[in-house]
């Protein structure tokens, strides 16, 4: 993996964080470029703006496509190098700009026994909260180049927010599906997730090109596995309320492992029993 851009398509650079694999994406217009997602801290952040540098001289306006630390904790960094517009979902912009600190301290505990340094560096990381608030649609002009940002509906969080490139056939996905390993449910809306990426499957053509939050990038039929399987995981929740079942036997037989999904069927039952 290297901290540098790869084409991924017409005018659209993909790099690939070491640190989490985490993606960030370059869309270069004629007059302005976007960047979708910002990595989790300072160093790293100063590393994406010398490789954004090295594709194009032009301004950027930044995109988080949610709220957790590793894709938006770059924010000032970015907006340091090339004062611009940071746009996201509403949902994302509040915990952001509202609860910055608690936004930290999840992330700090999320990280402090698997990356403890990344924890440490999270720690004194400084938090800008976005400027534009994206709530269904919003459409950007880079010059010559147009970009539709959308919110499909709440998957992985409350307010994720996928980046349409229309004349490149690619969409930026966040963390709403995933390539480097399982999604991860713990902010999660396990039974409104499979819609939301059906959404996502409806924007695609047999060439479509899917940037994913982490890992590899995806085409249609993988992200159409995914949607089946998170389809497959909000039945067997739904299921296993109805019959009463211990939220750790259903996780047992739900796709992406027990451990992985037991947040979610633990997440599907508060909902269902009106208790989130």
């Amino acid at each position: 993996m290297s901290t540098g851009f790869t084409e991924i398509g017409e005018r659209v650079y993909l790099l690939r964080h070491p640190v989490l694999e985490v993606n960030v994406t370059l869309v270069v217009g004629d007059e302005a470029a976007l960047l979708v997602d910002t990595l989790s801290t300072g160093p790293q952040a100063t590393e994406l703006v010398a490789a954004a540098r090295a594709v194009t001289p032009l301004p950027w306006t930044l995109v988080n496509t949610h709220h957790h630390f590793d894709h938006c904790f770059g924010n000032a960094t970015l907006v340091a190098a090339s004062a611009g517009p940071i746009y996201a979902h509403r949902e994302t912009v509040a915990r952001l700009r509202d609860h910055p600190e608690q936004v930290r301290q999840q992330a700090y505990d999320e990280m402090r026994t698997r990356e403890p340094a990344l924890a440490q560096e999270l720690a004194r990381t400084e938090i800008l909260a976005p400027t534009h608030t994206v709530h269904l649609e919003s459409t950007l002009d880079l010059g010559g180049r147009l970009v539709v940002l959308r919110h499909l509906g709440r998957g992985h969080t409350d307010g994720d927010l996928v980046v349409q490139v229309p004349d490149a056939d690619l969409l930026v996905a966040g963390d709403l599906v995933e390539s480097a390993g399982p999604p991860s449910f713990d902010d999660s809306y396990p039974l409104e997730w499979p819609e939301t990426v059906a959404e996502l499957l409806r924007l695609t053509t047999p060439r479509s090109v899917v940037v994913p939050g982490h890992g590899p990038v995806f085409d249609t039929d993988q992200v159409r596995a995914q949607h089946e399987q998170l389809s497959a995981l909000a039945w067997l929740i739904r299921d296993g309320h109805a019959d009463d079942a211990p939220a750790e036997r259903v996780a047992a037989r739900a796709p992406f492992g027990p451990e992985v999904t037991l947040p979610a069927v633990r997440l599907g039952y508060a909902e269902l029993s009106g208790d989130n």
